[in-house]
C-alpha cells in the first residue's frame, strides 16, 4: 500500500474558528471585489467521462477481527459492496447488482454481511445477506411493499434490528429479524404520522435497544431505551419545547450515551447522557453544528465532527477529560466512516475520510498508536490528477432583510473582470439540508468550462441553528428564493458576470427552487436546468411517499386549512411567466418526486409556447446513480447552458456523447 500522500496529524488544540467567526451571527460579509479568478496556464475542461468514472467511496465497516474493511463504491458504475485488507491492497468486489447496496454490516462472527438493496431506485429496500468471503446473496426480507433499512446486529448475532416502513405508511418503526428463521416482528408501533424511529445500539446483554425518535420536520427528537422482550419504552431525554436529542453511541460499560443536541440555544453540540441519572454533560459549546460519532471499543475515546459554515473537521476526545483533539486534514470535509463504528475492534485505528469540491473522497486508516495514516482507497482517475480544478470559496452576503447568507463559490481560472462571463446559481435539495464542500462532479464539469458557480445556503438550510432552519416554514420559495436572488446581486458585484448570462440549476428542492425562480423572478434568468423538481405541493401530496407528505405538512401546514399557502408556495402558480429556456431531467421511478411533476412542467410550458425539453431516465429513482445516466445528464446540462448562455449550437453528438 502506498504511504499517506497527505499528512494527517493529531493537533493538540480545541476547536478554533476557520474564518474568525464563532458562529453564524458574526460571519464577516465578503467584499465582492475580493473575489478573484486565478491565473493557471494548465487550465482546461475536465473530461466528463473521467469526472464520473472517478469513484465514490462510503459506508466503511471493520471486520470483527480488524483485518478487513468493507465499503460501498461505484467502481463498476453501480453502487455495490467491495472489501479490502485494512493494511491495504487490491479491493475485491463482494457483490454485484444493477441496484444500490448500502449500510453494510458484518455479523459478530464475521461470516456474513447484511446490507440494504432497493430496485430501480424505488427506495423499497430489502435486507440482504452475503457470505463475507463471497458467494450467493440472499434476500432476507423480500417484501415488495415495505422498506427495511439500516441493519444493526445484536452482540450475540441472533438478531438484526432495522428501520421498517410500509410503502403506504408514513412512520418508520424498529423491527427485529431473527437470524435463524428470518422472521420479522415490529418492536415499536408508532402512531404519530411522519415520526421515525432508528436503532442506535444494543446493550451488551442484548436485552435493551437504545433508539431515537424524531418528528417529521426534524426539529424535535428524543432518545429511548426499549426492552427487547416486552417492547416497553422509556424516554431518556424527556423535555418541553422543540429540542433535538440525537443518540449516536453507547459506551462499552453501558452507562453513557454519546449525544448530539441543540438544547443549548438551538445549536447542535456534543453531550454525554448518563443513563442512570439522566444527567447531561456538555462537551462542546458552539454556535456551529457538531455531530457525535462513536465510543472506541475500549471506552477510552470518542469521536465527533464540527460543521463550520460548510467545512467539516473531525475530532477525537479523551473519555476521562473530554478534551478533544482535531485530526488535521486539508480544507474540506473531514469525517469518520464506520458501520457501526469507525474505531477498529482493537481500538488502535480509526477510519477517516477526506474530500473537497475539487478533491474526490477517499478512506484513510489512522493508527492511534503510531500517529501515522495510510490511504486505503484511490478514487481519482489519472487524467484528473493533472487537470487543475478551482477550489471552493466560502462567501457571505446579506439578503433582502439583513439575514447573512453563506454560499460556496467556484470561480474558473483565467477569467477577465469585464462583466462578460456566464454564471450559475445552484440551489441545494432539502430544504432541510446544506451545501457543503463535497466532491462535486457537476460543479467541476461546469467551472472548468468557464461557468462561475455559486451554491447558497438560504433560510431553511441546516448548519446555522434551528431558528434559521425554521425560517422558511410556510414560505417555501419566498424568503429563501430571495436569498438565492441575492446571490445573483453578489455575482454581478464581483465585476466578472454578465447579467444577461445567468442560469440556475438544481435537483429535488433545488429543482423546485429552479422552477420557482424562473416563474417568479423571470427577468433574471437566461436559462435553467431542473432535475426531479416539484411543480405543485398539492399534487405532491397525492403521489409522493407518505413519510415525505408528512414532512411537507410540517413545513406548510394542513392542506385543507392552508390551501392558499400551498398554492402561493408552488411553482405552478408562476411557471407560465417563465422566459428562460428550460431543460427537465427526471427519473422514471422516483418515489419522492414522481414523474408526474415533470410531466406537468413540460405540458404547461409547451402549451405556453416556451422553449422546453425533457429527458426521462429508466430505472432511476430520486437522483441518478447509474454512471451512464450521470454522464448523459451532465452532458445535456452543459449543452443546454452552452447554447443559451454562451450562444453555442451543439450538435446531437455533442449533446449525447
Amino acid at each position: 500500500m502506498r504511504l499517506l500522500g497527505l499528512l494527517i496529524v493529531i493537533c493538540s488544540s480545541q476547536w478554533e474558528p476557520l474564518n474568525g467567526s464563532t458562529g453564524p451571527d458574526d460571519r464577516p460579509i465578503t467584499d465582492p471585489k475580493s473575489v478573484v479568478s486565478t491565473s493557471n496556464s494548465a487550465a482546461r475542461p475536465a473530461p466528463v467521462d473521467d469526472l464520473y468514472y472517478t469513484r465514490s467511496v462510503f459506508g466503511a465497516a471493520w471486520s470483527p477481527d480488524g483485518q478487513q474493511i468493507l465499503f460501498t463504491t461505484d467502481i463498476s458504475g453501480r453502487s455495490n459492496l467491495w472489501k479490502v485488507r485494512a493494511s491495504g491492497g487490491w479491493p475485491i468486489q463482494l457483490s454485484q447488482s444493477d441496484d444500490r447496496q448500502y449500510s453494510a454490516a458484518w455479523s459478530p462472527d464475521g461470516k456474513w454481511i447484511v446490507y440494504q438493496q432497493d430496485h430501480a431506485g424505488d427506495e423499497l429496500w430489502d435486507l440482504w445477506a452475503i457470505p463475507s468471503d463471497g458467494g450467493e446473496a440472499v434476500n432476507l426480507t423480500n417484501t415488495a411493499t415495505i422498506r427495511e433499512q439500516g441493519p444493526v446486529w445484536s452482540h450475540d448475532g441472533h438478531t438484526v434490528a432495522f428501520a421498517y416502513k410500509p410503502k403506504e405508511g408514513s412512520q418508520y418503526d424498529i423491527a427485529l429479524l431473527d437470524w435463524g428463521t428470518h422472521k420479522v416482528h415490529k418492536l415499536t408501533n408508532e402512531q404519530q404520522p411522519g415520526y421515525s424511529w432508528n436503532a442506535v445500539a444494543w446493550s451488551s446483554d442484548d436485552k435493551t435497544i437504545y433508539a431515537g425518535r424524531v418528528n417529521p420536520p426534524f426539529t424535535d427528537a428524543d432518545v429511548y431505551q426499549i426492552d427487547v422482550k416486552t417492547g416497553k419504552l422509556e424516554n431518556l431525554t424527556s423535555h418541553t419545547g422543540t429540542i433535538r436529542y440525537l443518540g449516536s453511541s453507547l459506551s462499552p460499560d453501558g452507562g453513557t450515551i454519546l449525544l448530539s443536541s441543540d438544547a443549548k440555544g438551538g445549536y447542535m453540540n456534543i453531550a454525554l447522557l448518563d443513563i442512570a441519572s439522566r444527567k447531561v454533560t456538555w462537551v462542546t459549546d458552539l454556535k456551529w453544528e457538531a455531530f457525535a460519532g462513536n465510543f472506541s471499543p475500549d471506552g477510552k475515546k470518542y469521536s465527533y465532527v464540527v460543521n463550520e459554515d460548510g467545512v467539516i473537521d473531525a475530532y477525537l476526545a479523551d473519555r476521562l477529560t473530554n478534551r478533544a483533539e482535531k485530526v488535521a486534514l486539508p480544507h474540506g470535509l473531514n469525517a469518520f466512516s464506520g458501520n457501526p463504528n469507525e474505531f477498529a475492534p482493537q481500538s488502535d485505528r480509526v477510519i477517516v475520510s477526506h474530500e473537497a469540491s475539487n478533491q474526490p473522497g477517499d478512506l484513510w486508516v489512522y493508527n492511534l498508536v503510531t500517529g501515522h495514516a495510510e490511504q486505503l482507497t484511490f478514487s481519482t482517475i489519472a487524467s484528473l490528477r493533472t487537470t487543475p480544478l478551482p477550489p471552493s470559496q466560502i462567501v457571505h452576503y446579506k439578503s433582502f432583510d439583513g439575514k447573512i447568507i453563506t454560499a460556496l463559490l467556484w470561480v474558473p481560472f483565467n477569467l477577465k473582470r469585464d462583466g462578460s462571463n456566464p454564471a450559475l446559481v445552484m440551489p441545494h435539495g432539502g430544504p432541510t439540508g446544506q451545501m457543503v464542500d463535497y466532491w462535486n462532479t457537476d460543479v467541476a464539469a461546469l467551472t472548468s468550462r468557464g461557468y462561475i458557480c455559486i451554491a447558497p445556503n438560504p433560510r431553511g438550510s441546516t448548519g446555522y441553528g434551528l431558528d434559521f432552519q425554521k425560517a422558511n416554514f410556510q414560505d417555501l420559495g419566498g424568503g429563501d428564493l430571495k436569498d438565492e436572488v441575492a446571490a445573483v446581486d453578489f455575482l454581478k458585484a464581483t465585476g466578472y458576470v454578465d447579467p444577461k448570462k445567468i442560469g440556475i440549476t438544481g435537483g429535488s428542492y433545488g429543482g423546485f427552487m429552479t422552477l420557482m425562480a424562473i416563474g417568479k423572478t423571470s427577468d433574471i434568468w437566461a436559462a435553467a436546468v431542473e432535475e426531479y423538481g416539484i411543480i405543485s405541493w398539492l399534487t405532491m401530496l397525492k403521489s409522493s411517499d407518505p413519510s415525505l407528505t408528512e414532512y411537507l405538512k410540517a413545513l406548510l401546514g394542513n392542506p385543507d386549512t392552508n390551501r392558499k399557502i400551498y398554492e402561493e408556495d408552488s411553482p405552478i402558480t408562476y411557471i407560465r411567466n417563465a422566459k428562460a429556456p428550460l431543460l427537465v431531467l427526471q427519473g422514471d421511478n422516483d418515489p419522492r418526486v414522481p414523474k408526474e411533476e415533470a410531466q406537468q412542467v413540460v405540458d404547461i410550458l409547451k402549451k405556453e409556447g416556451r422553449t422546453v425539453d425533457v429527458h426521462y431516465y429508466a430505472n432511476e429513482g430520486h437522483g441518478f446513480v447509474k454512471r451512464e445516466n450521470q454522464i448523459d445528464s451532465i452532458r445535456r446540462t452543459i449543452a443546454w447552458f452552452d447554447q443559451y448562455l454562451m450562444g453555442r449550437s451543439p450538435t446531437l453528438g455533442e449533446r449525447t456523447r
